[in-house]
């Protein structure tokens, strides 16, 4: 058996998986971005609109192929020993779910309202298979903060998706050219796993092991279920209310929206779930100042996204795509809130508060499916916006403000963490839709706009970030953990 490193070894590892985290997500970005421009001349808002309605299918039945066992051997004590039994488990998910997902896969399509998306949703199931096998080899390299050999495997999904995508449309084969160039990229990337990790697939019942990964896994992955779910009830809805062109228009939103999640929030919780697991005896676990960093960059990116949205998504998509810019204002605010609030949900997780995750997501999708009905009836695809982001700032942030005063973090240091750049972000909207607003040109507004908003933010949080920053540099004869045991020098 080995031995478990020490403190020191840990939050170099959670430095140094941070950093190939970040490369990963940004370099990911950045051809997401370059993949949505060029698709968004190739296809029409309608085709995004069918893989829209089978991506929805396709995501939410992944949280539930993975049934929380990745997080389980992320923050197990001996993952060694109960590899072959989760990996019986999750395989024998995803397979359940393949096959119910391709023979559901035309009434799917016809309840939510695009019948000839039931092609794209079968293609698309047996991902679910090639996911759950790689659930082991995943869950290894997280533990071990091995961002760079995942950054590895990102990059081959990333080139296979691409490339298999962009012929098989060249070719004529529409919105299934993006169902099986997903495929295609699961498949590389899965198995590229297997090799970085150095994993090979092995399988076993240990029913004891069973029991505990299920007690602690199902309710995770019916946290995951819903948190999927609620981010795409409004695909349903949209889809049966405006039709297939409308969702087309909002899903680029929303995926523009995403950006702070996707260049932010998965750098960090890519190392927060086995950094808080392995610092879960010590006081908050360095949630506070993972908090105070990643929600002041997030909502700076967020911000600035609502501030630009038109002259942004006229230059990178077209004008045909403008009424996008509606809906991208709440949206942007919206991405940067989820960036905190998902991760508030691994901090509990890391801590066994699986359970309590549950319950916020319950009720968070609870909400959401009345405001986000509502909504889209009365302001159409703006309406779903705005829905998301007041349910999640009024409804699921106090929540889960409740359940860490539960668990033993003070509401005081969570206010304390975001309270500045909260306030920042008004006049940092107000000044860059103003500048970009002055100027004709798309990529000169968002030029001058962006500078103005960053300035602005800037001036406005320069102070608490000098304070901020100090608790988290290194300092000679401090070590690492010295420093991330201190609560009052970095707030978040």
């Amino acid at each position: 058996m080995t031995a478990e490193p020490g403190r020191d070894d840990v939050v170099a590892g959670i430095r140094r998986g941070l950093l190939w985290s970040s490369m990963n997500s940004l370099a990911l970005r950045l051809g997401s971005l370059v993949l949505g421009m060029v698709l968004a001349r190739l296809l029409a808002p309608e085709d995004f609109g069918v893989y829209a309605i089978a991506l929805t299918v396709q995501t939410v039945l992944t949280t539930l192929a993975d049934l929380g066992m990745s997080a389980d051997l992320v923050r197990a004590d001996e993952p060694r020993r109960r590899e072959p039994t989760v990996a019986t488990l999750s395989l024998a998910s995803g397979v359940v779910l393949a096959l119910v997902m391709t023979a559901t896969a035309r009434p799917a399509a016809g309840l939510m309202g695009a019948p000839h998306a039931a092609g794209v949703i079968a293609v698309l199931s047996w991902t679910l298979v090639v996911s759950s096998a790689g659930v082991v080899p995943y869950a290894r390299l997280q533990r071990d903060f091995q961002q760079r050999r995942l950054l590895g495997s990102s990059l081959a999904d990333f080139a296979t998706g691409t490339s298999v995508t962009v012929l098989l449309i060249l070719a004529g084969m529409g919105p299934m050219a993006l169902a099986l160039g997903r495929v295609a990229a699961q498949s590389v990337a899965t198995t590229l796993q297997f090799l970085l990790a150095g994993v090979r697939p092995r399988f076993g019942l240990d029913r004891a092991i069973a029991r505990s990964a299920l007690a602690y896994g199902v309710p995770l992955a019916g946290a995951n279920l819903l948190s999927w779910a609620l981010l795409n009830i409004d695909n349903v809805a949209i889809a049966r209310v405006a039709g297939t062109t409308a969702l087309g228009l909002y899903v680029l939103a929303f995926n523009v929206s995403s950006w702070p999640m996707s260049a932010i929030g998965q750098a960090v919780r890519s190392v927060s779930l086995a950094g808080f697991s392995r610092t879960r005896r010590d006081g908050d676990g360095g949630l506070v100042t993972a908090l105070s960093l990643t929600w002041t960059a997030a909502l700076a990116a967020g911000v600035l996204l609502a501030a630009l949205a038109k002259p942004l998504v006229v230059l990178l998509y077209g004008a045909r795509w403008s009424p996008s810019a509606t809906v991208l204002g709440a949206l942007g605010l919206f991405g940067a809130l989820r960036v905190a609030l998902d991760l508030i949900a691994t901090y509990l997780m890391a801590r066994g508060a699986a359970r309590p995750v549950l319950y916020v997501q319950a009720l968070w999708f609870l909400s959401l499916i009345p405001a986000v009905v509502l909504a889209t009836r009365w302001k159409g695809i703006a309406g779903a916006g705005w829905s998301h982001l007041a349910v999640a700032a009024l409804v699921v942030l106090p929540a889960y403000a409740v359940v860490l005063h539960r668990t033993g973090t003070p509401v005081r240091l969570l206010v304390r963490a975001m309270w500045l750049p909260a306030v920042a972000a008004v006049p940092t909207w107000w000044v860059a839709h103003a500048v970009a607003g002055l100027v004709q040109r798309p990529l000169l507004a968002l030029v001058l706009g962006g500078l103005a908003g960053s300035v602005t933010y800037l001036a406005v949080c320069y102070r608490w970030l000098r304070r901020l920053l100090p608790g988290i540099r290194p300092r000679r004869r401090r070590t690492a953990a010295r420093v991330l045991d201190q609560p009052g020098e970095a707030v978040t």
